[in-house]
């Protein structure tokens, strides 16, 4: 697979590169305005832009927000973006109002060398996703078309190597591909997890669903030595168990497999010993703090207890390395904070390698004030973090790799 090196081994001064990052960050709005939340996944994209446009390149990224559904909609322009982007990178960037037209084609053009400029959200043009693979490597063709004859593609959006799109799967059978910094670095620290982890190896769960995360449970489980869940999760497993779950989040059809999972490798999942409950999903509910086995009806259960919290601490207190996917609790609601807080803490407290797998765990650390450099590494991409965890080929990889 060809790096980020390799490339500016080559020379990249006045050729057009085209970057896949992904920039898919939140955003928030209390009057009207549309305002970043979390620019991580900007900020994990810099270096790779930098080296480029460092070198002499004329950068063009192009990136997705959110989920249009494939035509152009206000609320999903990376205008925002470009802003930040700028801001972190101490020069205008430029944002192009379409993807392959008029604008972005006259955009790309006025690059001088060292320049970077953004093209309007690839997900407006339905020929990204599309299933169909004539369509979407026409899409690639037209992106190869603005960096021309002597262009490149760099992918450098780990977030999406788990998806066979144009701009992340086509493009690089369209231009030259190359991996991108970010990309190097994720799959080092995959790998890391995959092959030899220094032991106990410990998996922190949260999240919504069971069926989410199945895939990747059963795939860890022969190789951990303790996970232990948190989150909306919890309380099918506790179901499985016998438990009463009261209005918590259950799913129904997944109790006879946690069943199965409790039976074959009872001996390393470890469940809530106690919940935080409440009478209402809110920040103002009434709540209280019970053990698991007193989860009365009419409450659900939104975060795990402080028993729960201390007993995961001497866990992750002695662990060797580390991966946490998926928050123990409603973190957004400062009630419900405190589990995914204090697990959080343990790790940064521990000397474990760790490793946060991205989407919403990465989100808590930032949102509840936890040093970054207290984890050996945040990934910027949960689904392709898990896909890989669980043996998956990455398209966005496989593509690479082939080139």
């Amino acid at each position: 697979m060809r790096t980020l090196d390799d490339l500016l081994a080559e020379g990249v001064s006045g050729r057009r590169v085209l970057v896949r990052a992904d920039l898919n960050v939140p955003l928030g709005s209390d009057d009207g305005v549309d305002r970043i939340t979390d620019d991580g996944r900007i900020r994990a994209s810099l270096p790779t832009i930098r080296r480029l446009a460092e070198a002499g390149a004329r950068v063009v990224v192009t990136a997705h927000l959110g989920r249009p559904k494939g035509a152009p909609d206000p609320t999903y322009s990376l205008e925002p973006v470009a802003a930040r982007l700028g801001e972190l990178l101490g020069t205008a960037v430029p944002l192009a109002g379409d993807l392959v037209g008029d604008s972005a084609r006259s955009t790309v053009d006025g690059l001088a060398d060292g320049g970077v400029a953004l093209l309007e959200n690839v997900r407006f043009d339905a020929r990204e996703t599309s299933k169909d693979d004539a369509e979407r490597a026409a899409l690639a063709v037209e992106l190869a078309a603005l960096v021309g004859e002597s262009g490149v593609f760099v992918s450098d959006g780990f977030g999406v190597v788990h998806r066979k799109q144009a701009s992340v799967f086509d493009v690089a059978r369209a231009l030259p591909g190359y991996a991108g910094g970010l990309v190097l670095a994720e799959l080092e620290v995959l790998r890391r997890l995959t092959g030899t982890p220094d032991r106990p190896y410990v998996v922190v769960l949260g999240g919504s669903k069971v069926s989410d995360k199945l895939a990747v449970i059963e795939s860890l489980l022969p190789k951990v030595d303790r996970l232990l869940v948190g989150g909306g999760m919890c309380f099918t497993f506790m179901a499985a168990e016998g438990l009463g779950v009261g209005d918590s989040l259950l799913e129904a059809d997944m109790i006879d497999t946690c069943k199965r999972l409790l039976a074959e490798s009872g001996d390393k999942i470890v469940l809530p010993a106690d919940v935080v409950i409440a009478d209402k999903f809110a920040a103002d509910a009434s709540t209280e703090s019970v053990p698991a086995e007193r989860l009365r009806e009419g409450w659900m259960g939104l975060d795990i207890g402080s028993t729960t919290a201390e007993r995961y601490g001497e866990v992750l207190a002695g662990a060797g390395t580390v991966f946490w996917n998926g928050p123990m609790g409603v973190f957004e609601l400062a009630p419900f904070a405190e589990g995914t807080r204090a697990v959080a803490r343990s790790i940064v407290d521990s000397d474990a390698y760790s490793v946060v797998g991205g989407g919403d765990s990465a989100a808590a650390v930032r949102a509840l004030g936890l040093p970054e450099d207290g984890f050996s590494h945040i990934s910027t991409g949960g689904g392709a973090s898990l896909e890989f965890l669980e043996g998956k080929e990455l398209p966005g990889i496989a593509v690479l790799e082939g080139s």
